[in-house]
């Protein structure tokens, strides 16, 4: 058969009917505009962004300010660097885990009586090693250590189905660890209270704002 076919696709060729491959001729480049080269020159004009400033080796367990933003209506909004693991010393955390974990705190802290109306953000770090909390208003650290403490516990004791984890849902509903959610959550938990834990960078003046 496949003789056949090969016979067959060779008459085609020489009949006409199907024309040969055409050489490939690679494209000329074309010359840098002067647009281009202003987009270069701002891209290395770039300043560094806030979380780019901090000190990554020298980053233990925590709960890190790590911006306040003023809104243009004039509302402060807080990030918190929830910090979970020590960068580039320790293993990142899975993200099958951290997926199940945003679920489950997203979950919690919109229900927390106290804190439900200030909660903005809950979501994973890109590069895996704890996550951001953004609250509304102007709080600190030590304003937030017994919430995420009570949110930490609630997914270490959790059981049963992830809120959220169907395909009407979640955009990514399989793509989930619960059980390395709540050992994330023990791990982190056992941190809380011992002598490395902090709740200021290592240079508190890297705090930024509007940057």
């Amino acid at each position: 058969m496949a003789d056949n076919y090969l016979e067959y696709r060779m008459e085609d060729m020489r009949s006409g009917r199907l024309s040969s491959p055409k050489k490939f001729v690679p494209r000329k480049r074309k010359p840098v505009s002067q647009d281009d080269r202003s987009c270069i020159q701002r891209h290395a004009e770039m300043k560094k962004i806030a979380s780019f400033t901090i000190d990554h080796t020298r980053l233990e367990p925590g709960i890190y300010v790590s911006r306040r933003d003023v809104t243009p209506s004039g509302d402060v909004v807080t990030t918190f660097d929830i910090r979970m693991t020590r960068p580039n010393r320790e293993p990142a955390l899975d993200p099958k885990a951290l997926h199940a974990m945003e679920h489950l705190v997203a979950t919690y802290l919109r229900n927390d009586p106290e804190w439900s109306d200030r909660i903005v953000y809950w979501g994973p770090m890109g590069c895996c090693t704890g996550n951001y909390l953004l609250i509304s208003g102007e709080c600190s650290s030590e304003d937030v250590k017994e919430l995420v403490r009570s949110a930490m516990k609630f997914v270490a004791d959790f059981e049963g189905a992830v809120p959220g984890a169907s395909a009407r849902d979640c955009g990514n509903y399989t793509f989930m660890d619960l059980q390395g959610a709540k050992d994330a959550a023990v791990r982190y938990l056992n941190e809380f209270d011992g002598t490395d834990f902090s709740l200021e960078y290592p240079d508190a003046s890297e705090i930024s704002s509007d940057q």
